[in-house]
């Protein structure tokens, strides 16, 4: 519970949201079954990699590994229609 607890903190200390916070969602296509899910938000990629990255909160990270198995991936808000990614 001590991730839990302390996680929100660092998350808003980098400009951070939860959009979804550990709910069990319902898979209507594909083979990846997650039991939970949670899905962030930042203002900008550099928050995010901010966060990621942060010193302090490693040692959560740590936490969350030891009790837990999952995937973690990072994208910019967008669509594949957009010039930006037109050409990746």
């Amino acid at each position: 519970m001590e991730y839990v607890d302390k996680i929100p903190a660092f998350i808003n200390k980098h400009n951070g949201k939860y959009l979804v916070e550990g709910v069990r969602p319902e898979v209507i296509e594909g083979e990846w079954q997650p039991e939970t899910l949670v899905v962030l938000e930042f203002e900008t990629r550099e928050n995010a990699n901010n966060f990621l990255s942060d010193a302090e909160v490693k040692a959560l990270f740590t936490i969350r590994h030891k009790n837990t198995q999952g995937n973690l991936i990072l994208v910019n808000g967008g669509s594949w229609r957009d010039a930006e990614y037109s050409n990746a």
